[in-house]
């Protein structure tokens, strides 16, 4: 029998926006079957929900009525018990609540749970021919003859008479066996042992290390299994950090450890499977939100039943349900990817560093551009910092040539953005067969449309930004809510019908280039090419198995992907993240472009970078071209400093939002009162109020868009401040027709 007290309560979190746990009682037949980590099925005010299993309570911890479970969905737990206090603290920090938090962790669209089935046993027959009585064991025993049933079927067909002490009791006797099946909406395969791009997976052995990569193995060795630490490993693009991931894995492995990696973006999956499934087989699972429902379930009961010891994914393998978790590896550990911009908000690299300390495990954040924050953590020695300041196989870094725009602002038609040098460039590699990477992070064809009567642009009925010209598509989109009007429209304010196209997209450029080198093999890859499922992952093959000659892309070819046979970069525009009204914009611009400048020379020729700016002395730009992160962040934390922004501050950010506009501004203006007022009662000098003010995107979906930004030098202090303000003012928060969220450590401040 479980650990429980003998009133029989258990506390549960329930997926509603609701703050608290709450108590119900546990019915005598489930009394040895729960635990915390299950699933059952509740009450809830006029509804009836799944709620998550926390712990055993005592009935006076709660106040009114107390409710009895109405079913066990779950023969054990679908999520570790040590993974509670992780939740708990997440849905603290975040001010999300508990329940709903949990939801979101758990494979998504789940209508899969085990029941478990009472079979009788060749002792359970032979029983029955001996016992004379008819007892209530004989009853059951002979049921089961006919048929295998659950608890509940057994229950169902003898009420009281089939406790669960006296089915455990039977079964200790082994007149009966139990086993589990999966109910669900429908059936699911396992993984068949090839990789994302089709291609077989054959096993393979470590590879030879650098000196660099076997001190930094060796600096990470010498913590694993002594306690929680977090390390920040710098690897110049192409240093080899998978092999150092790999080698630790191995490591943790072998002491019978767990390992979580998680990588930014779903694209890059594939190719970070496809190396770990050929040394470590088997044992890896792979959690992502494009695994069809069935899949992603097997893959956590893969994990849950101890079957695997490494996860691979994207941000939500964070919660990947092991019990003994040794490391935690964060690949591309800036990218703004691992922050959930839906309703939890959560953070992943941050989240990663607590549950490893929470496990007593050691977590490894890996960038070739490390994050300012993660930099200055190891300035503070909250983090340690190791090096790979070197490419593997004595491959040397990229030439990175800066084109001065400003000279060519004259130019028209294709050369303002395809110049000279990068079309002299591009003819030169397509001499040698090898591939050309161009970079432009804005999709569409032209991103200005402009009424040429009377220079309005034409804008989004819904949102507060101009429409994109697709012209494959013959439509004007909005690349926030989606609307979109005929490419015949005319202009909103005078009716005109003549419209100038302006600016440039991928769209564009892949039509300049298909027109300037006719026999290229030219292929684009953003949001526009890869909608339909698996549409991705055929562009990829397609780059891997040389089948395009130019890969025209956003910045989802940026990241982390490994073609040897590219050996020109082209950086269309450098600029376009520049001027955003973010005090990030500087970071993410030399983050983007070092990155981009990354994929060039992977394999044996070196490689060529042609970087096109409007801004070739700015510090971000000089810095990308010498893919130097401490240069960057020698200058960054100066202003950083001098305006208080983080790492040197937290923030929390209130974004009010709504369809009428006069009250979207009354309740901004309300919470900000609220705010100023409780920041002079409790936080004068720790606590800096920025706001309310319309968002730099002002409509987006028809929605007015306001916020207010909280500042504060003390986490701690800071929470308090918002928990305060958010509790003890839910009116305020509650509006109808308003829709407010709360936003700690925000990344997207438009």
């Amino acid at each position: 029998m479980n650990e429980i007290n003998s009133s029989l309560y258990i506390e549960v979190a329930v997926p509603f926006p609701v703050y608290n746990t709450y108590i119900y009682k546990v019915p005598e037949q489930y009394a040895d079957l729960i635990a915390p980590g299950s699933r059952v099925f509740v009450p809830f005010g006029s509804k009836r929900t799944t709620g998550y299993v926390l712990g055993f309570a005592k009935a006076k911890e709660f106040k009114g009525k107390i409710l009895s479970i109405l079913d066990l969905l779950d023969s054990k737990p679908i999520f570790p018990k040590n993974m509670i206090p992780f939740f708990k603290w997440a849905s603290d920090y975040y001010i999300y609540p508990i329940g709903e938090a949990i939801k979101s962790a758990l494979p998504k669209k789940v209508d899969f749970y085990e029941q478990t089935f009472f079979s009788i046993t060749n002792a359970g027959k032979e029983f029955i021919k001996t016992e004379e009585n008819f007892s209530a064991q004989k009853k059951i025993l002979e049921s089961l003859i006919k048929k295998d049933l659950t608890i509940k079927g057994l229950r169902a067909k003898f009420g009281d008479s089939a406790p669960a002490s006296l089915l455990y009791s039977i079964e200790k006797k082994g007149f009966v066996k139990k086993y589990s099946k999966i109910k669900g909406k429908s059936s699911f395969k396992r993984r068949i042992k090839k990789d994302r791009l089709g291609e077989k997976i054959i096993r393979d052995a470590p590879y030879p290390l650098t000196k660099e990569q076997a001190s930094v193995i060796e600096s990470i060795n010498s913590s694993l299994f002594n306690g929680f630490k977090t390390f920040l490993l710098a690897g110049v693009t192409g240093s080899g950090k998978t092999e150092v991931y790999m080698n630790i894995a191995a490591k943790t492995i072998e002491k019978g450890l767990s390992v979580i990696l998680m990588v930014p973006e779903i694209s890059l999956i594939s190719q970070i499977e496809r190396r770990f499934k050929a040394r470590f087989g088997e044992t890896v699972a792979v959690l992502h939100s494009s695994l069809a429902a069935g899949e992603r379930y097997f893959e956590w009961m893969k994990i849950l039943n101890k079957e695997a010891k490494i996860a691979i994914g994207a941000r939500s393998a964070l919660f990947a349900p092991f019990e003994n978790l040794g490391a935690i590896i964060v690949d591309e550990e800036h990218d703004t990817s691992y922050k959930d911009s839906g309703g939890f908000g959560y953070n992943a690299k941050d989240l990663a560093s607590v549950r490893a300390k929470l496990a007593n495990a050691i977590a490894i954040l890996g960038s070739a551009t490390p994050s300012v924050a993660s930099y200055y953590n190891v300035i503070s020695e909250k983090y340690e910092g190791l090096y790979l300041k070197n490419r593997i196989k004595k491959r040397v870094l990229p030439n990175v040539e800066i084109v001065d725009m400003r000279q060519k602002k004259d130019l028209k038609g294709i050369k303002k953005f395809i110049t000279s040098e990068l079309k002299l460039a591009i003819a030169d590699n397509l001499k040698i067969k090898k591939q050309t990477l161009l970079f432009l992070n804005r999709r569409g064809f032209a991103n200005l449309s402009i009424c040429a009567q009377c220079a309005s642009p034409l804008r989004c009925k819904r949102c507060d930004i101009s429409l994109t010209l697709h012209q494959k598509d013959n439509i004007y989109r909005c690349h926030l809510c989606g609307y979109f009007q005929s490419v015949n429209a005319v202009c909103n304010v005078c009716g005109s019908n003549s419209i100038k196209k302006l600016g440039f997209g991928t769209e564009k450029i892949e039509a300049a280039i298909n027109s300037l080198f006719s026999n290229a093999k030219t292929i684009r890859i953003d949001k526009d090419t890869t909608k339909k499922k698996g549409s991705l992952v055929r562009l990829l093959k397609k780059i891997k198995n040389k089948k395009a000659d130019i890969i025209i892309g956003t910045q989802m070819i940026a990241k982390g992907h490994d073609f040897p046979d590219i050996t020109l970069a082209g950086i269309i525009c450098a600029d376009i993240s520049l001027n955003f009204p973010d005090f990030r914009a500087g970071e993410q611009t030399f983050q983007l472009l070092a990155q981009v400048a990354g994929r060039a020379g992977r394999g044996d020729l070196k490689g060529r970078v042609i970087l096109q700016t409007f801004n070739p002395d700015h510090f971000a730009i000089l810095s990308a071209k010498e893919q130097d992160f401490i240069k960057f962040y020698n200058q960054d934390i100066v202003f950083r400093k001098g305006l208080n922004y983080p790492p040197f501050s937290r923030l929390i950010q209130i974004k009010i939002e709504g369809k009428d506009k006069k009250k979207a501004l009354q309740t901004a203006y309300n919470i900000g009162e609220l705010c100023k007022d409780l920041t002079g009662k409790k936080a004068k000098n720790s606590i800096e109020i920025l706001g309310p003010v319309e968002s730099p995107i002002a409509k987006i979906a028809s929605m007015f868009r306001w916020q207010i930004l909280i500042k504060g030098t003390n986490s701690s202090t800071l929470r308090r401040f918002a928990n305060k303000l958010f509790f003890d003012n839910q009116k305020a928060f509650k509006v109808s027709g308003i829709k407010t969220t709360i936003d700690v450590d925000p990344i997207f401040m438009m």
